[in-house]
């Protein structure tokens, strides 16, 4: 088969086989994830170091986690954590650490029904429970295992559908285009809010919307966000205008949104410019939110 021949063929990954961190704890990590979480053990890699001389010597051990995946971990023999790991067990299950909370494991349940069943099964471990959380089309719950992993446990709201992906793309495009302006003033983008606002300016164009000075929000078509499309068309202070991908509400003078009459959850409330935003937000906190039109 020719490189012509390879590049045409669409390869495609058939899910997760297994994720693998360092454990320090051979007990206590074998006690939490087959005794309390109920995953069997499958298999164990136990050899001399691999590579540099540096290299312990390590187990390597799987847990089934259903549908073909494990969750493995390295047992490093004689090694210690890492002094950054130190205590993070009894941290609270909150994303308190952006960079270590953020790589964790989300294991998929099937109902509501079955996340409460594993909330209370964690419970009757002792373990820290989380609240559950809403993240757009996921609802979770956290928990912390030994070494202080986050282990989140979710579940499907609704399926991923092409306005995802466009909308995806979109998000990206306008974050690409608004670190290379940044870099180019010799400038970092470190606010959510100039990637909103380059998103804005995408969204307009691909709608052929003319330049203006009012404000606009544009709300991807999509079930987590039907609240504030509701609100604005109820308002008399708002245009609303349903696109086939993004509604577009617009607003001649300062507007104001509250969280609790949207009933958004915070993890909703604070992406819900997610679509793009031309306007200045004023104010913005946990259940008020303020947008100007840009300055003249």
């Amino acid at each position: 088969m020719s490189y012509m021949d390879l590049s045409a063929t669409r390869l495609l990954l058939q899910g997760v086989d297994h994720t693998a961190r360092p454990t320090w704890k051979l007990r206590e990590t074998i006690a939490f994830y087959r005794d309390k979480l109920g995953l069997p053990l499958v298999h164990v890699i136990s050899a001399r170091g691999w590579g540099p001389a540096t290299h312990p010597d390590f187990l390597h051990f799987f847990f089934d986690s259903g549908h073909g995946s494990t969750i493995a971990f390295f047992y490093y023999l004689g090694s210690d954590a890492p002094a950054s790991m130190a205590g993070r067990e009894f941290h609270a299950p909150l994303p308190e650490d952006h960079v270590a909370d953020a790589t964790h494991t989300a294991w998929l349940v099937d109902s509501a029904e079955a996340l409460q069943a594993w909330k209370t099964r964690l419970e009757s471990h002792g373990l820290t429970v989380s609240v559950e959380t809403r993240h757009e089309v996921i609802e979770s719950i956290y928990v912390r295992d030994p070494n202080g992993y986050f282990v989140e446990f979710t579940r499907k709201l609704r399926a991923l559908d092409a306005i995802d992906a466009t909308d995806a793309a979109l998000t990206l495009d306008a974050a690409m285009q608004a670190e290379d302006a940044a870099a180019q003033r010799g400038d970092r983008v470190t606010h959510i809010d100039d990637i909103w606002a380059r998103k804005g300016d995408l969204v307009a164009a691909r709608q052929a919307l003319p330049q203006g000075k009012a404000v606009r929000i544009f709300v991807p078509r999509v079930d987590e966000f039907a609240s504030l499309v509701d609100d604005a068309a109820s308002r008399p202070d708002c245009r609303v205008e349903r696109g086939p991908d993004y509604t577009v509400i617009e607003a001649d003078a300062p507007v104001e949104f509250r969280r609790k009459a949207l009933g958004l959850k915070p993890a909703v409330w604070y992406g819900l410019f997610t679509g793009g935003l031309q306007g200045t937000i004023e104010t913005f906190d946990r259940d008020v939110v303020r947008i100007v039109p840009l300055a003249a």
